[in-house]
């Protein structure tokens, strides 16, 4: 191969090591356990800034709630196509689900006046009872997801809530927040406007690296 003029590392484990070294370095981790500093790590290596891990926000169980329905093979229920596709494959042993492209789904949201992403929960009921739950891009399906189980739905085991987006999406996330307690509910959220595929996948993989010991 002909020499290149560009001077870069090109070795993924190192290129690994040193991103989590700088993240450790540029971080403020001091008040997050060690699982969740895990999470707030993969989050901030998502966007690339170390200034978002004041906006994570942890419920009191919910690594320990995430981790332990990850270990059962317990369901994954994504909002959205690019959350499912940004899991770490070899860390899963079942396909997560998501119902977006159903193709009931959109009939069914056109006749009640919903978004796709609110008439995909319907096909979430016979798998939430502890599953792990991941919303990255839709205000709208946590919107439903809240209201569901405030009306006696099954409660997954965790919420990773972080869609991102300007219509709805910090109100859905603070809602999340505030009500997580009286819904008994664990969450993972990203409050503000910020948040996406990206970050909610990479909370997710963090926990599953954490069952299988893979920790920076």
């Amino acid at each position: 191969m002909k020499s290149s003029n560009f001077n870069y590392q090109a070795d993924p484990k190192a290129i690994e090591h040193e991103s989590f070294r700088q993240i450790r370095e540029l971080t403020n981790l001091t008040n997050f356990s060690h699982q969740e500093q895990q999470v707030v790590m993969r989050i901030v290596h998502s966007v690339g800034l170390p200034e978002v891990s004041e906006q994570v926000f942890f419920s009191q169980q919910a690594c320990q709630s995430g981790c332990a329905a990850l270990a059962k093979n317990s369901s994954i229920l994504c909002d959205v196509e690019m959350v499912k596709q940004g899991l770490t494959k070899r860390m899963l042993s079942a396909e997560p689900l998501c119902f977006l492209n159903d193709a009931r789904v959109p009939e069914l949201a056109k006749s009640r006046g919903d978004t796709r992403s609110m008439a995909a929960l319907d096909f979430w009921q016979p798998h939430l009872e502890g599953s792990i739950v991941i919303i990255g891009n839709a205000p709208t399906a946590l919107f439903r997801l809240l209201e569901m189980i405030q009306a006696g739905c099954p409660k997954p085991a965790l919420i990773i809530g972080m869609p991102v987006g300007f219509v709805g999406a910090a109100e859905s996330k603070q809602a999340l927040w505030e009500h997580h307690k009286d819904l008994g509910i664990d969450c993972i959220t990203l409050l503000g406007r910020q948040g996406g595929s990206a970050v909610s996948s990479a909370s997710c993989n963090a926990l599953l690296r954490c069952n299988i010991g893979e920790l920076y």
